[in-house]
């Protein structure tokens, strides 16, 4: 069994490894190894031109990762958390992006920008903020989450050698999730959504950390006589319409789960493709469990803010079940 961090450590050794183009950097990234480990050891096995500490400057960081992209390198930056990633959002917005575009794809940026992300650990704001809404409404980034063990080595590594930017979410509360995965692991690719539970009744459509929380609804949703199907996203942009719309039309009724904000969140963008796609074969409306539109709210309050089972079985029972 290993740990959803200790996949993310072997996916950046082996990405070190295997090609010398690899840089890894950010705050105590170095001889720390991450506030979550997640670079544990690499320093002393690549040495401090491959993975080094940097200043506590995340423009900087991602400044310094455009020009060594525009060098031939793959920069690996980390933001140590998500809502530090802010200061580099200049960066990212009108350089990282863009710059594809701007030289008529003759410049790429192949850069990976983890940011651990979400909540549940216990962090306050700053710390546990859901900012994905941000990433998704860049055009030029791909943004991508994983929700399993074997999803975070895989899609790790084609982060890393994509020819383009890449802002890779990883869920904080999922460090410590285990599985049995033999690595090197290769999942689907991006753009490429899973059914991570079938049913015949309603889609639950999540991503990152929500997964598991639609997966638990699920299970509890057969008390109630609820076959529930779950969709893990697994990349944001690009958004597998296909997957989810061939669910939905099958179950005719969904429910979008995740912990940003629900005012102008991801949810709202896939509850509106959904009933654009599928109108005709919807039984309810689209509903959505996010977290509330409030700044992150203190350690002891965070169980009330994160949609959980109860409110995602809530929605379920709003689905307008006596016309079925």
């Amino acid at each position: 069994m290993i740990t959803m961090a200790q996949a993310l450590n072997t996916a950046l050794r082996d990405a070190l490894r295997a090609d010398e183009r690899v840089l890894v950097f950010g705050e105590d990234v170095g001889t720390l190894g991450g506030v979550f480990r997640i670079t544990d050891g690499l320093t002393r096995e690549f040495g401090e031109q491959r993975c080094f500490d940097t200043p506590l400057a995340e423009s900087g960081i991602l400044g310094t990762a455009i020009g060594m992209a525009m060098y031939g390198y793959r920069p690996v930056v980390e933001m140590q958390f998500d809502a530090f990633a802010y200061p580099a959002f200049e960066q990212l917005a009108s350089h990282v992006a863009k710059l594809r575009n701007r030289t008529r794809g003759r410049v790429a940026l192949p850069i990976t920008i983890r940011i651990p992300y979400a909540g549940g650990i216990g962090g306050v704001e700053h710390h546990s903020d859901s900012s994905e809404a941000y990433y998704v409404a860049t055009p030029g980034l791909h943004v991508v989450t994983p929700a399993t063990v074997a999803d975070a080595y895989s899609l790790l590594r084609r982060a890393i050698a994509s020819p383009d930017p890449v802002v890779f979410l990883e869920p904080k509360r999922l460090y410590w999730s285990k599985a049995e995965v033999a690595l090197p692991v290769q999942t689907e690719p991006f753009g490429r959504a899973v059914v991570r539970r079938p049913g015949t009744d309603a889609t639950l459509i999540a991503y990152g950390p929500t997964v598991p929380t639609a997966l638990e609804a699920a299970e509890a949703a057969g008390e109630e006589g609820w076959d529930l199907e779950v969709v893990d996203l697994r990349t944001l942009v690009p958004f597998d319409e296909e997957t989810v719309c061939a669910s939905v039309r099958r179950t005719g009724r969904a429910v979008v789960v995740h912990e940003a904000h629900g005012f102008a969140g991801p949810g709202a963008e896939i509850a509106a493709r959904v009933t654009e796609r599928c109108f005709h074969h919807l039984e309810a409306p689209v509903l959505r469990v996010t977290g509330f539109d409030v700044p992150y709210p203190p350690p002891m309050l965070e169980k009330h803010y994160l949609p959980g089972v109860d409110r995602v079985l809530d929605a379920v029972a709003r689905l307008q079940w006596e016309t079925a």
